[in-house]
């Protein structure tokens, strides 16, 4: 194969400019038409270089010897063996009729959840999926870690989420309309260096800017200053977490009791109505959700809530809901409450007011969408109708046959004997990875492909190496994205990785059907197919799109914006009736009869208050600090942790942990110290920084350390600096079943014994 010394690649975080020498990736360099590129790039080479890349083969040793659901050793504490790729295909295609014979197809989950990398047909879940619904089907996920909430509640009270956010109020609109933007739990710009599937140009920063010299004002609740941007010279109001509703209801009741709510609208666009202005008045619970109660709430100052109600009450106002914010124990609560106090105000459909759920959640919610969808790899038909939400997926472990609720309707746990992951990292994902572990040791077999010894990866029973983005051939185009990125192969795989179409292809020739699985298609057949699809969708809106081989040997190409002066439910606005919502009534449902017909306690039939779980139950004078969590500015998730860029940012190698002063002071911990943070769930080590961009009373500690536990110490302690061995994991309702790990109480303390090594970035023992 002839390599090219530059060549484009692709991934979330934006195209890149692969270099090459001496056969060896050494840095992806920023597209020259992207100014505002990601430095994530930063992290791939080094990262693919190092010692944790895997390279070959590998079958934990006691599953090899000792055979499926047995072995002398727990996984994560095991060591391995390298085999050849025929004897893992055949013991893998074994396993495989093992299972669907012995039990069935249900007992196979695949939970392939996660970013993967950038890449039109070398997509990690596609190919799992694709792959094993050819073999009968699998158990699949359902949902996800970043907006669950929101992807179950929308459709009962307005529409589908996701069509939401596609019609987001674009950013030059609010630039030019509104006066007054209001975020809930921020609009954090290093979110914004990432979208699903990838992101040709970052725009936001722009974006931020042009609202800045327009003298939009803006609000920033949330106990970080830095969740948002300095361009926007907000006015920060730290609030205590999870007191986002309650907030909002204090706003609302102003409106309500001044009578500066929007009647018309009211009557309008919506129903229930009526319910939520009794809950505000107290006349449910003898509770009026005034001011002052949001105050003792939220710790906010009770007068600067009701003159905030005022100042959106006169002017142009966008409320912005962080999706972090419904991460949270009852996380339904603040985006249905979102949505009710926007209806309140009566802006809903006029440029640059009303509200939009998922700001910051990309690079591209409100800067850009695709005019047409680009071709992709077909996963065919699920013969196994079973799906379990991904905040489940431990309790699909621990509790089979066991019933749960899931959006009105009760489920039942399979009996899992299999779970094949493909590029994801469920020990960066999950919550409580203490009760994760546990609930791995119970399956017989876990296959997991990775291009790094991951957590996942060194609690998995095989382990196959995969090809990363810039060793094979494919082309990008992101989900929400205008442009066409080819991603041509600019170095052959290390070791024995293998894309995972030909790790698909080698199996399926073990269990006899490969070409149900291949179609008799090789990879580069395939592209050229997907290729064909997307010319011809790009032909129904006027787009001519090069063939197959002049494309990926040229440049990005872009399209045309579909809607560069979007205002979303403009059309909703306009006219009622011939665009009625989605919902029983056709109107916005601020109380959803069919959500009360489910009786859920913990979410009732119009948005309610719930005091957090850890707080209800007295927990804060044990562990009285907040415990923060979020994407990184160095990483993706947990993609390329042990990449240059993200080391840069450690601590004595360990994760950064935002303390405010004076609860340093007070634990006599000073800036660059390590510390140990801890709740009767877990504990992790981290390096303080000490900073005011940190709220009194809460701790902030990014997400995507790679797991470290150390089995010796108290509590399987993680030494690098995770923040999910901390988290509980319960979910925020029985409606959605989502994950509320914002929720967590816990301590910190000075860490003053011998620092243990971090052994994260570091392969497994390996034996024979």
């Amino acid at each position: 194969m002839t390599t090219n010394k530059h060549a484009l690649t692709a991934n979330h975080w934006g195209v890149g400019v692969a270099h090459i020498e001496n056969g060896k990736l050494v840095k992806i360099s920023p597209h020259p038409d992207d100014p505002a590129s990601s430095q994530l790039n930063d992290n791939v080479a080094s990262s693919l270089n190092g010692s944790a890349r895997v390279l070959h083969p590998s079958i934990r040793r006691s599953w090899l010897y000792n055979g499926p659901g047995r072995g002398d050793k727990d996984r994560g504490q095991d060591e391995f063996v390298r085999v050849s790729w025929e004897k893992a295909n055949k013991l893998i295609a074994a396993e495989i009729n093992r299972v669907r014979e012995t039990y069935s197809n249900e007992s196979i989950f695949a939970g392939s959840y996660g970013w993967a990398s950038a890449g039109r047909f070398h997509h990690a879940q596609s190919q799992l999926k694709r792959f094993l619904n050819t073999q009968g089907g699998s158990v699949s996920s359902e949902g996800n870690y970043s907006y669950n909430a929101a992807l179950v509640l929308m459709p009962h009270i307005m529409e589908s989420f996701r069509v939401q956010v596609s019609k987001a109020t674009r950013w030059s609109v609010i630039a030019e309309h509104t006066k007054l933007l209001v975020m809930f739990g921020g609009i954090a710009e290093r979110n914004t260096q990432i979208s699903d599937g990838g992101i040709a140009r970052h725009r936001m920063a722009s974006g931020f800017k042009k609202c800045a010299d327009a003298g939009v004002k803006c609000i920033n609740i949330s106990p970080v200053r830095t969740d948002a941007s300095k361009t926007l010279k907000s006015e920060w109001l730290p609030p205590k977490p999870g007191s986002d509703t309650a907030i909002m209801m204090g706003l609302a009741h102003t409106l309500l009791t001044e009578n500066l709510h929007d009647k018309a609208f009211l009557e309008k666009y919506t129903t229930g109505f009526e319910h939520i202005r009794a809950y505000l008045l107290g006349e449910k619970d003898g509770i009026a959700k005034d001011a002052n109660w949001a105050s003792i709430q939220s710790g906010l100052d009770a007068n600067r809530i009701k003159e905030r109600a005022r100042q959106m009450a006169a002017s142009r106002t966008m409320i912005s809901v962080a999706a972090g914010v419904q991460r949270t124990d009852y996380g339904e609560q603040p985006l249905w409450m979102a949505v009710t106090l926007a209806s309140m105000l009566g802006q809903i459909g006029l440029p640059g007011g009303g509200y939009v759920i998922g700001y910051g959640v990309n690079g591209n919610i409100g800067n850009m969408e695709r005019l047409f969808r680009w071709g992709t790899v077909p996963q065919g038909q699920n013969p196994i109708k079973t799906a379990v939400p991904v905040a489940l997926i431990a309790d699909l472990s621990l509790h089979p046959g066991k019933s749960y609720k899931y959006n009105g309707r009760l489920h039942k746990f399979p009996d899992t004997k299999l779970v094949w992951w493909a590029g994801g990292n469920p020990f960066h994902h999950h919550q409580d990875l203490n009760r994760l572990h546990r609930a791995f040791q119970k399956p017989d077999t876990i296959i997991v492909n990775e291009v790094n010894w991951t957590a996942t990866a060194k609690r998995a029973d095989i382990v196959l190496p995969v090809a990363a983005a810039h060793e094979r051939l494919d082309f990008g185009g992101g989900k929400s994205d205008n442009a066409l990125v080819p991603m041509p192969m600019v170095i052959t795989p290390p070791g024995e990785a293998k894309t995972e179409y030909e790790i698909y292809s080698g199996i399926a020739e073990q269990l006899g059907n490969q070409d149900e699985f291949t179609e008799g298609r090789s990879i580069s057949d395939w592209l050229k197919h997907i290729w064909r699809i997307t010319q011809n969708n790009g032909k129904e809106h006027n787009i001519d799109l090069p063939d197959w081989d002049e494309f990926i040997q040229g440049d990005v190409i872009t399209v045309p914006d579909p809607s560069p002066n979007q205002v979303f439910m403009a059309d909703f606005r306009d006219d009622p009736i011939k665009n009625r919502l989605p919902t029983p009534s056709g109107k916005i449902e601020l109380y959803s009869e069919t959500i009360a017909s489910f009786n859920l306690k913990s979410c009732p039939g119009h948005p309610t208050w719930f005091e957090p779980r850890d707080v209800a139950a007295g927990r804060g004078e044990t562990y009285p600090l907040y415990l923060l969590s979020g994407q990184p500015k160095t990483r993706l998730h947990s993609q390329l942790d042990n990449g240059d860029y993200s080391k840069s940012h450690k601590i004595k190698d360990r994760e950064p942990v935002l303390i405010n002063p004076i609860d340093a002071k007070k634990r006599g911990i000073e800036h660059g110290d390590i510390v140990e943070l801890f709740n009767d769930r877990g504990r992790c080590l981290a390096g303080a920084k000490v900073t005011d961009e940190i709220a009194q009373g809460c701790i902030f500690l990014w997400t995507g350390a790679w797991l470290d536990q150390d089995f010796n110490a108290p509590q399987n302690r993680d030494n690098h600096g995770n923040p999910n061995v901390l988290t509980h994991d319960e979910r925020t309702s029985s409606l959605s079943q989502s994950p509320a790990s914002h929720s967590a109480l816990v301590d910190v303390q000075l860490y003053t014994e011998k620092l243990p090594k971090i052994r994260a970035h570091e392969p497994p023992s390996f034996r024979k």
